[in-house]
This record gives C-alpha cells, structure tokens and sequence, in this order.
C-alpha cells in the first residue's frame, strides 16, 4: 500500500506544478529549456503511474466497506460520462462551454463511480486520491486563472462525434479491463 500511496502522492504533487510551483516550473524551463522540460514532466508523470500500478498488484486486498448492490450498474455510467469529458477536454465542442475543467471533472466522476463498486483499501486509496485531486486542481486552477471566459458555440455535430469516440472508448476500456486491471467487469 505504502508504494500506491507513494504513486499517488508523486502524481498529485508533480500535477499541482503548474498551480503551486510556478516559480519551479519556470526556473526549470528557464535552465532546461521547454522541450527537455516537457520530457522530464512526462518521464516523472509515467513513473507516477508505474509506481501506482506496482503498488496496487502489491497491495493487500482487505475490504474496508461493502458497495451497494446498485454500485456495479453506477461505476459504468459515471465511467462513460467521464471518458467523454475526458476526451472534449482536447476538442472543441460545446462540453468546453458548459463545464470550466472537462477533464478534471471527468476525472472526478469516474473516480467517484469506482468508489460505487470497490470498497477495498487500495481502491478507496486510488479512487479517493484522484477525486481530491481532481477538486483540488480545480479549485487551484480558477484561483490562477480568474474569471472564467466561455467559449463561442461550436456545431453540434463536433458533440456527436465527442461522444461517439468517448462511446468506443469506454466499450474498449469495459471490454478488456479484466486484461489491463486484473478485475472483471463482465460476467
């Protein structure tokens, strides 16, 4: 669990750079440059996620609660949801209009929808950690930036194909997630 944790804390703080670290981040890119300052940002943020799947195969599977029946039919519909905010983050669509920080609250939702489903510690730790996260960069990145300018409206057609991809997605994602997480999803 301490090797979860440590994935967990390494992705946290390494991702709230931009938002507490400003002065860091620039004195970086300054001496670095923004190329090789990018690569160190990727190669630390993949070693994040080594960290936080090596310490979830490690980590002992001990039942903290019990989801509720109706859990395992929410984890699916909060997990869509946030694949397609995930996705609109990078498009531009109309999602970008109506929600400030599309990915951030992808993030969120689907992290709170696992939490329906898996009341073990490492996944209350894993779970947990990326919606405080999530609302914790949120509530940064408005502090930074200010007020909020919305976008021009875009076709809505640029909507449907944002699902239609986030849709793919997601069905990939159920369909093997047995092979990538070790947990089944389908009967």
């Amino acid at each position: 669990m301490t090797l979860l944790a440590a994935g967990l804390a390494l992705f946290f703080l390494l991702h709230m750079i931009p938002f507490w670290g400003q002065k860091l981040r620039t004195g970086t890119i300054a001496k670095l440059g923004k190329g090789p300052y990018s690569g160190l940002f990727a190669l630390i943020s993949l070693g994040s996620f080594v960290l936080i799947v090596l310490g979830w195969q490690a980590s002992e599977v001990e039942l903290l609660y019990s989801p509720p029946e109706w859990g395992r039919h929410a984890t699916p519909l909060f997990a869509l949801i946030g694949i397609v905010l995930f996705i609109a983050s990078n498009a531009p669509t109309n999602i970008r209009r109506l929600l400030r920080h599309p990915q951030l609250t992808g993030v969120a939702l689907w992290a709170i929808g696992h939490l329906f489903s898996n009341g073990e510690t490492r996944s209350v730790l894993l779970f947990s950690g990326m919606v405080i996260f999530s609302i914790t960069a949120i509530i940064a990145s408005n502090n930074r930036d200010g007020e909020w300018i919305k976008r021009d409206p875009v076709p809505k057609s640029r909507d449907v194909v944002t699902v239609a991809i986030g849709l793919s997605v997601f069905s990939a994602l159920y369909y093997f997630h047995e092979y990538f997480t070790g947990i089944p999803v389908l009967p």
